[in-house]
């Protein structure tokens, strides 16, 4: 997977029909190969789009292409990429792809391009990633966090944080290779007070990455109630469409039902789920069993009463054991006589909704992005979504926190190598997540989730 040295060829259009596909080559070879399958005597000029014409073959019925030649370095992998824009017929694009190979090219492994983009510095490992994430993205949250980090955003917080860690990691070193000529590069307080501003900085990113997680791996909101509240009428209404059964008999929802949907930019796994009450139908039961395990995992629960009648025993249990998790009360049935206050609820996320006449429903999803961390991520902050990113954050900050304990409140002497041990793994943590340290086998790990072609 690491080779570099060879030319790699891979379709970067999804599979299927469309107005235009691309053909992607990178490598030393890669405008010889074409120029030997165009036919063509004359190089190609480089960044700009030729218009050539492959011809047909036993194998291969042509098509008219447009080429684009992007010599190195200024191309995506800093390597010599060449592409060929075809038509979108997969017949075309497979066809152009075994072409290439023919003449010299090999078959791209998962997340190559991107890979030697990363291997010749194009790209740190966060932006990499960031790569990926944009591709996989499904709401506009998602998409806008991933831009931002291959935009460089965590990269420079990150990179200004090593930056500070390593002077006093520099000044250290000075005074332990200088001992008998009498050299102290370091004040014992004012390093404590940098190193404490150094593990702020780390806390601060810290404190953004449950939030960071949920836009990039999405939630899970469960919506929940007692028997014939509408709860799998909220879940259609919801996902605009008729996904999960609906009859006025209670009890009809007897198993989980889960969709993703996009609510106010967020990815969520909508759970439907069965009326929670007292019952000696053995299925029902477990249906109930499942409601409240689904409401105990998910990051927010949608408790749904029905609006226009009072409330009875069953509506406040649940309203009681739902009461410390993140949740929004959605008071259902707003388009009938209302049989009691909103006031009479002291809840800090609550909405009418008509599941019936699909009213309040983009209310209903501002106060679930409001319940699983607030406003959406702020454009150009660093936003910490990755799990990776947030294990080396902690590695680092607690090898600062153990080398802050080791100096302690005073002036007196201290372990300078037990400390200069503490500070470097914590600049190695540093380092492992924008990958100036990165071993081999995380790379394969990271860059075999891709997309063939990118």
């Amino acid at each position: 997977m690491f080779s570099t040295d060879d030319t790699i060829a891979a379709i970067a259009t999804p599979l299927g029909r469309s107005g235009v596909g691309i053909v992607r080559l990178s490598g030393p070879d890669s405008a010889r190969i074409v120029c030997t399958l165009l036919g063509r005597s004359r190089p190609l000029e480089p960044r700009r789009a030729t218009l050539a014409k492959l011809r047909a073959s036993a194998s291969f019925v042509g098509d008219q292409v447009l080429v684009t030649h992007f010599p190195r370095p200024h191309s995506y992998t800093g390597e010599d990429v060449t592409e060929l824009s075809a038509h979108g017929s997969p017949v075309v694009l497979q066809g152009i792809l075994r072409a290439l190979i023919t003449h010299g090219a090999r078959l791209a492994e998962p997340g190559e391009f991107t890979l030697r983009a990363f291997l010749n510095g194009k790209l740190d490992l966060v932006q990499a990633e960031a790569v990926g994430d944009l591709i996989d993205a499904v709401t506009p949250v998602q998409a806008r966090a991933a831009f931002d980090q291959l935009d460089g955003t965590l990269t420079t917080a990150i990179r200004e944080i090593e930056a500070r860690l390593f002077d006093v990691v520099a000044r250290l070193e000075a005074s332990l290779d200088f001992p008998e000529e009498g050299y102290h590069f370091i004040d014992v307080p004012a390093a404590r007070v940098e190193l404490e501003q150094v593990r702020g900085r780390i806390e601060k990113l810290l404190r953004g990455a449950a939030r960071g997680r949920l836009v990039r791996e999405g939630a899970t909101v469960a919506i929940v109630g007692t028997p014939n509240v509408g709860k799998s009428s909220l879940f259609n209404a919801l996902l605009q469409a008729e996904r999960a059964i609906v009859t006025p008999i209670a009890g009809t929802t007897r198993d989980l039902v889960s969709e993703r949907v996009d609510l106010a930019g967020w990815s969520i796994a909508l759970v439907d789920t069965a009326g929670i009450r007292a019952s000696a139908d053995v299925v029902e039961i477990e249906g109930v069993t499942r409601a409240r395990e689904a409401a105990a995992s998910a990051d927010v629960v949608i408790m749904v009463v029905d609006g226009s009648r009072p409330l009875d025993d069953d509506d406040c249990d649940m309203l009681r054991a739902t009461a410390q998790r993140p949740r929004v009360v959605a008071i259902n049935k707003a388009d009938l006589a209302h049989a009691w206050t909103a006031e009479s609820i002291a809840e800090s996320f609550m909405v009418r909704v008509s599941a019936r006449m699909a009213t309040g429903l983009d209310e209903l999803a501002m106060q679930v992005a409001a319940a699983l961390g607030g406003e959406k991520p702020e454009r150009d902050q660093p936003l910490v979504t990755n799990l990776r990113h947030i294990t080396l954050l902690e590695r680092a900050r607690d090898a600062l926190g153990r080398g802050i304990a080791s100096i302690g409140g005073t002036a007196h002497a201290i372990s300078e190598e037990f400390l200069l041990a503490d500070l470097q793994e914590a600049t190695t943590a540093l380092q492992e997540i924008t990958g100036r340290r990165t071993p081999d086998d995380l790379l394969q790990h990271i860059f075999q989730n891709f997309c063939v072609g990118k």
